[in-house]
């Protein structure tokens, strides 16, 4: 019996290494994302196996994040998957072994539109190598997917890798042809004004960091990590602040009603319309000011103007920081707090006071529905 296990180990073990060698999509210890917010700033891994973790759990996430929870960062990863070991504060992400650019291309709108990430770290392209894809065209194809990418959430910080070495002379052939190209296509984004980034992940590793000539031992995924980390510290706000979105944090209460702004049943769900309810001192409750203009709850989404709305009865709601205009509020000294976009007012809808009033922007009229306490430091 015990042959019999090692004999059928074997063959399960050749299985998955062929598929990882001709890059087949596997889904072994792949789940369906488990959406564990805690409310820092999001941040979606972006890529294939390397990013989900074949031969290591966890990929390089698991190094990232030790380092990010080290440097005292409140980071949230994103992403439709989850996988990876217990020492993994956050097991979402979007790693699709086996997958090439033009199969990312073609899920990215959906994936952004769902988690709106303020940050994407991108590792593609190795499967376009293996899979012998067009590997002359691919350079075009991750150009399409960066535009894809900041169209999308143009206010994102997109960090691009070179991807790391393959074993395999004639195909680290290609991969070094495949990467030469990548920073001219940087620099075209970031001379459009796009927040792009290039990341040198192929110089960070040598083909003694890869476990199965693909995929990198845990040593060579502790090198990502690091690489990542240091590029994420070379942008100022990619990664919030350290221990802190960087301004006070207290309640807003409204002076008509003695109650708090507040997000219902403490939901993260975006797009989520604020009330007033009866101050509890829970975390729906506490508004941080920063240096933006922003108002943030759970640390990495803010009050926003529904849908970049200007006009009267525009709900007010949460949604991920972003740094949009309709994000920005001004904290006056009668009491108003007005979008910075729309000149309109912080309002208890209809003048009630009672508990499950929603908010809206509406025509400054000094009247006390209009009227709070601001923050502490606003």
């Amino acid at each position: 019996m015990r042959r019999q296990k090692r004999w059928l180990g074997a063959i399960v073990s050749a299985a998955t290494a062929l598929a990882m060698t001709i890059g087949l999509t596997l889904t072994i210890g792949t789940q369906t994302a488990g959406a564990e917010s805690n409310g820092g700033v999001k941040v979606m891994p972006l890529g294939d196996s390397i990013t989900d973790g074949i031969t290591v759990s966890g990929a390089y996430r698991t190094s990232l994040w030790q380092r990010l929870v080290g440097g005292g960062y409140k980071v949230d990863f994103v992403g439709s998957l989850y996988g990876g070991p217990s020492n993994l504060g956050d097991h979402d992400h979007e790693g699709h072994s086996g997958w090439r650019i033009d199969q990312i291309d073609a899920n990215i709108v959906g994936w952004l539109n769902t988690y709106q990430p303020h940050t994407v770290l991108l590792h593609i392209g190795t499967n376009d190598v293996l899979q012998n894809y067009n590997v002359a065209s691919a350079p075009n194809r991750l150009s399409a997917l960066i535009d894809h990418i900041t169209a999308t959430v143009p206010n994102a910080e997109v960090f691009v890798a070179q991807i790391i070495p393959l074993a395999n002379s004639g195909q680290n052939s290609q991969v070094r042809t495949y990467n030469a190209a990548i920073p001219g296509i940087v620099s075209s984004k970031v001379s459009a004004g796009k927040h792009v980034h290039l990341v040198d992940q192929y110089d960070a590793l040598t083909t003694s960091d890869l476990a199965d000539g693909v995929h990198p031992t845990a040593g060579g995924y502790d090198k990502m990590a690091a690489t990542w980390y240091s590029a994420l510290l070379s942008v100022s706000g990619s990664i919030g602040t350290t221990g802190s979105t960087g301004g006070a944090t207290s309640p807003i209460t409204g002076v008509a009603s003695g109650r708090c702004v507040d997000v219902p049943n403490s939901t993260q769900t975006l797009g989520t319309q604020v009330q007033l309810y009866d101050c509890s001192g829970g975390a729906n409750q506490q508004w941080t000011t920063t240096a933006a203009n922003e108002l943030r709850v759970y640390g990495g989404d803010c009050l926003d103007a529904y849908g970049k709305g200007t006009t009267n009865g525009t709900k007010v709601a949460i949604w991920s920081c972003n740094g949009g205009t309709n994000q920005q509020w001004r904290l006056n000294a009668d009491g108003t707090i007005t979008g910075v976009q729309s000149g309109l007012c912080l309002d208890a809808t209809g003048a009630a006071t009672a508990n499950g009033t929603l908010l809206e922007l509406w025509t400054c009229n000094g009247q006390s529905n209009q009227k709070w306490t601001k923050p502490a430091g606003g």
